[in-house]
């Protein structure tokens, strides 16, 4: 019984300090979304959401989600904050009330917040997240997530800035279409 135990451990111990270990920084990927956001432009329709932030802040996902049961195709990323806070930002065109609860799960209603102009729904989740969501320019937006209202600000300032920079585009585009007849 000795031996085996003995055998056991000397298979398991060199395992065992091979494995990287985990820290904080493991999980701090700075994804390029504005590149993942033009590849996803294709099956979306339209180009998704890549707002620029401060220095600090960074992406560790950007994602197109689709094919799920519900029929809605949405784009997903999460940012870090500089304060060390999680944000999701999630995006669609074709939202509707019953994506919109999936989204929010059981966050309540809170009040609003006006962020860009806009009117966005404050929901406060058992969890502790926050969670806001507003129509910019036809796309339905939800941010969520663990970071300081603040936060929150500084991305839907961004989001609302880049959906309406990138609608602008799109109509020029649509535009110098129309007129050179290509």
């Amino acid at each position: 019984m000795l031996i085996a135990t003995g055998a056991t451990i000397a298979v398991v111990l060199p395992v065992y300090f091979l494995n990287p270990t985990y820290t904080a920084e493991t999980y701090r990927r700075d994804v390029d979304v504005a590149t993942v956001a033009r590849q996803a432009a294709g099956d979306a329709g339209y180009l998704p959401a890549s707002p620029g932030l401060p220095d600090g802040w960074s992406s560790n996902y950007a994602r197109w989600v689709t094919g799920r049961s519900d029929g809605v195709d949405f784009w997903e990323v999460g940012f870090l904050t500089a304060d060390s806070g999680f944000i999701q930002l999630t995006q669609t065109d074709d939202a509707n009330p019953t994506w919109l609860a999936q989204r929010v799960g059981d966050a309540q209603v809170s009040g609003t917040r006006s962020i860009g102009g806009l009117e966005w729904e404050l929901l406060d989740a058992p969890d502790g997240d926050t969670v806001l969501t507003s129509e910019v320019d036809g796309a339905t937006v939800v941010l969520n997530g663990e970071a300081s209202l603040t936060e929150f600000d500084t991305l839907g300032g961004a989001v609302i800035e880049d959906v309406r920079q990138n609608a602008v585009e799109e109509a020029e585009r649509l535009s110098s279409y129309d007129t050179d007849g290509s």
